[in-house]
């Protein structure tokens, strides 16, 4: 059986660690070649991680928010291959917990500028470029369960995420006909970089199996396997998934707050 992504070539952002650097990991063993983005220098880390066992990638140093950057990723990948398939918008950051009325337009606006415009210039050149190509390809940006509800993250983040899955909506709309999909995935808690504070606060407090216990399967998610799930979108399996929003979460997102209930009590 051959490799899912054998030829194919894939971009993926917030490359340094967490859901990025585990779907980089993946991608690069199911046969893509990679390029890498992410702010710190960790992406070079990832990049030789792939490079290690057997897969090719480079790593780049990118503001994914920053449309010059988002081009030479996207510039990179067609010099260096000839071609791109895959786009991964998976870069991201939490803005805190802050409320509405704590928060400022300063925060609010460099959380858009990351979180949401970071994915519309994605979709804006690599969607681009792989309509131009003309075989098709898969773009998936990272939104959030806090961008489906409210409760699981701060105004500026759900925002942005409500943001990104209405964006890839509009984006399958607006590239009909190229055989372009776009989809959105939506982690619940997940042990990434950008909650690192959340889960050492917890490995200290020695009270980490509390972490994802509002979430049916009781428990957070780790990278690879939003990972896999990334993968499913990118191959040619999910060939008829486009403009949709998959919510990872173990459950979280699909009812409303609940008294639980054990098997056998009467529901009250």
């Amino acid at each position: 059986m051959s490799a899912r992504l054998e030829g194919k070539v894939a971009i993926i952002t917030g490359a340094g660690s967490g859901i990025g650097r585990a779907a980089a990991l993946l991608f690069a063993r199911e046969g893509a070649k990679l390029i890498l983005g992410d702010k710190t220098e960790a992406v070079y880390a990832t990049a030789d991680a792939v490079k290690a066992a057997g897969g090719a990638a480079i790593g780049l140093q990118v503001d994914a928010g920053l449309e010059a950057d988002v081009q030479r990723l996207v510039a990179y990948a067609l010099s260096a291959h000839d071609r791109l398939d895959v786009a991964f918008a998976n870069a991201g950051i939490s803005g805190g917990m802050a409320s509405i009325f704590d928060s400022t337009p300063e925060l609010f606006t460099e959380v858009l500028r990351v979180n949401l415009i970071g994915p519309w210039l994605m979709v804006k050149h690599a969607g681009k470029a792989m309509a131009d190509l003309g075989h098709g390809g898969s773009i998936i940006c990272t939104a959030s369960v806090a961008g489906i509800r409210s409760g699981a993250g701060g105004p500026a983040y759900s925002a942005s995420k409500a943001g990104v899955i209405n964006l890839v909506m509009v984006s399958a709309q607006q590239l009909c006909e190229t055989n372009v999909r776009v989809n959105a995935l939506c982690p619940g808690l997940t042990e990434t970089g950008m909650t690192k504070p959340v889960f050492d606060y917890a490995k200290g407090k020695g009270v980490t199996d509390k972490l994802g216990r509002l979430n049916p399967l009781r428990r957070a998610a780790q990278p690879e396997e939003l990972a896999n799930v990334a993968l499913f979108l990118a191959s040619s399996e999910s060939s008829y998934i486009n403009g949709q929003a998959i919510a990872v979460d173990g459950g979280l997102s699909s009812s409303h707050p609940v008294t639980r209930q054990l098997p056998g009590q009467t529901a009250v």
